[in-house]
């Protein structure tokens, strides 16, 4: 066994752990901080991968992501360091059948599909790095600036309507 897929292994056990605590827990900030390990181990997993581009990429991003998610539900959240009893999850029955079909449905495509012949040789991380970033400003630009002003949108809508009305009062 290689330390390559020794590493491989660990983080995704620990992605997959750290979303099952996502779940497990009271709290919407250790929730936050849960997801965030989570994404953070599937960034490692791309290092450990070779595609240092991604798993940098994928880490940057949940970690801002997640931190201002935790910031904003203890701004809103009514008990978000989970003092109180809450149930984080809804519907038990329809999520844990939607799940089962999921999974199944997963690996039936992982192992019933024909995916072609393996690779003889991929090219280096660089020029893996290369190509990612031609495809991305090339024909998918527009869909990445599109998602981009999408969500800055919905985080100005969001903020807009968390702040309280003045109703004529001037501070």
């Amino acid at each position: 066994m290689t330390a390559q897929m020794f590493f491989i292994g660990f983080f995704g056990i620990s992605a997959i752990w750290f979303g099952v605590v996502v779940f497990r827990t009271f709290s919407m900030v250790r929730s936050a901080l849960a997801l965030l390990f989570s994404q953070t181990a599937l960034g490692a997993m791309f290092l450990a991968m070779q595609a240092e581009f991604l798993g940098v990429l994928q880490i940057m991003m949940m970690a801002t992501e997640m931190s201002i998610m935790a910031i904003f539900m203890v701004m809103f959240m009514m008990d978000p360091g989970g003092m109180g009893t809450m149930d984080m999850t809804h519907q038990k029955r329809l999520s844990l059948w939607a799940g089962f079909v999921s999974f199944v449905g997963g690996v039936a495509i992982a192992v019933f599909v024909d995916w072609g012949p393996i690779a003889a040789i991929a090219p280096d991380a660089a020029q893996q790095t290369i190509d990612l970033g031609l495809e991305i400003l090339g024909r998918s630009m527009l869909i990445f600036e599109m998602a981009g002003l999408t969500i800055l949108t919905a985080m100005i809508a969001a903020t807009a309507i968390s702040i309280p009305e003045l109703k004529g009062k001037q501070q």
